[in-house]
């Protein structure tokens, strides 16, 4: 998927097996509970803040298709917004101010999303607390 329209495509989408996934309960600062959803691979990690409600906004995946320039806005990290787009069995998340701008990007498989979204939903990872520093 070349993002931009222009450039070679890539076409080696990530398998299920590659990433891996936690969820986590956080807080903000103001004490508005969280979700700390790290994904991680072999070579890289990736952490971003959102609502269970947020998160369960991610079950849209599939009509975020990013030829159509469609995408949701779920999450943060680092400060900056979270957008997700799919394209065929592939999600590019992008990180930045808008997603046609972003400064960072990394590409998941659909089922992933939909693993993130049904832990989401269990609850399960109320269990836990992550204090950021």
């Amino acid at each position: 998927m070349a993002l931009g329209g222009e450039g070679p495509a890539y076409n080696d989408p990530m398998t299920d097996a590659d990433v891996d996934f936690a969820l986590n309960l956080a807080y903000d600062r103001a004490g508005k509970e969280l979700v700390l959803v790290k994904l991680s691979a072999p070579a890289w990690e990736f952490d971003f803040y959102a609502t269970s409600e947020q998160l369960a906004g991610l079950a849209s995946i599939r009509d975020a298709d990013w030829r159509a320039r469609r995408c949701l806005h779920i999450g943060k990290s680092a400060g900056a917004p979270v957008h997700w787009a799919a394209e065929e069995e592939t999600v590019t998340i992008m990180v930045g101010h808008d997603p046609e701008t972003w400064d960072i990007g990394l590409m998941v498989s659909v089922a992933t999303v939909d693993k993130i979204v049904a832990e989401a939903a269990d609850g399960s990872w109320r269990l836990g607390y992550y204090k950021p520093a």
